[in-house]
């Protein structure tokens, strides 16, 4: 889908882009083949022709930081099928309160279909954290633009979170879903382990509580617990992507313009 986005060139909005994909320009190098494109001057269809050359080179570089900054946030689901293997899904825990008097107790990093968990006082640092997302091209959470990364940069002020991020729940909410991830994983069929039936956050703040008390077994009903709300994602991202795609995406929902991966060798 990266490949067919027009919407980061200066001057161009959602209806010229749709504009474009209804007149067959599927792709930058649709866009790049035609001489000349209906609506647009010769010195601006030269001005785009430039963009987009190098917007291709950055992408087949794998440089995905350089969209990042040039689509707005909620077109970020546009990056998600390019790599699945540097695709990073995070979900935290923490201890309940505001990020200046509360506590990241737990990330779970989940990737390549195993999922890792950084815990406070064991292996949870700035540095591990910061290891691990240098190894992602795409951030995907579940209201992570709004809760998990913002405690996060203030739990750890040198960390950077700069790849772009696909936010599940404005994703959801842009497609008429509604409710929490675990309402929205009920209603489309997501499941897990019935001994997690009816945790919520609140749960996970307790079993924290409760770890540090003594209680050996809360820890990892805990990790469990945050085990499974990231490796959720997954399935959920894919599910919303399709969705987008049908909505907001090219005419040609399921053509070549939409599976586009990077080159063999690409760093991406």
């Amino acid at each position: 889908m990266l490949t067919s986005t027009f919407v980061l060139l200066s001057g161009v909005g959602p209806a010229t882009e749709r504009r474009f994909w209804q007149e067959g320009l599927l792709t930058w190098e649709h866009f790049l083949k035609q001489s000349q494109v209906a609506g647009l001057s010769p010195h601006r269809k030269h001005w785009y022709d430039g963009e987009l050359a190098l917007a291709q080179a950055q992408f087949e570089a794998g440089h995905l930081s350089y969209f990042a900054s040039r689509l707005p946030s909620r077109e970020h689901w546009r990056f998600f099928p390019i790599n699945p293997a540097r695709t990073l899904y995070l979900d935290i825990e923490t201890t309940g309160t505001a990020p200046h008097e509360g506590e990241v107790t737990l990330v779970g990093l989940h990737r390549n279909g195993e999922t890792l968990s950084l815990i406070r006082g064991e292996n949870l640092t700035s540095d591990r954290l910061q290891a691990e997302l240098d190894q992602s091209d795409l951030l995907v959470t579940f209201f992570g633009s709004s809760f998990d990364v913002p405690f996060l940069r203030a739990k750890f002020p040198r960390l950077t979170i700069s790849m772009p991020h696909f936010d599940l729940c404005f994703a959801a909410r842009r497609v008429g879903r509604r409710g929490g991830l675990k309402q929205i994983e009920h209603d489309v069929g997501i499941e897990r382990n019935s001994a997690l039936h009816g945790l919520d956050g609140w749960d996970a703040v307790r079993l924290w509580a409760n770890w540090c008390a003594g209680d050996a077994a809360a820890l990892e009903l805990l990790r469990d617990y945050n085990a499974a709300d990231t490796a959720n994602l997954v399935p959920l991202a894919h599910l919303l992507y399709d969705e987008l795609l049908t909505r907001f995406g090219p005419p040609a929902a399921n053509g070549l313009a939409l599976t586009a991966t990077c080159k063999p060798g690409s760093p991406i």
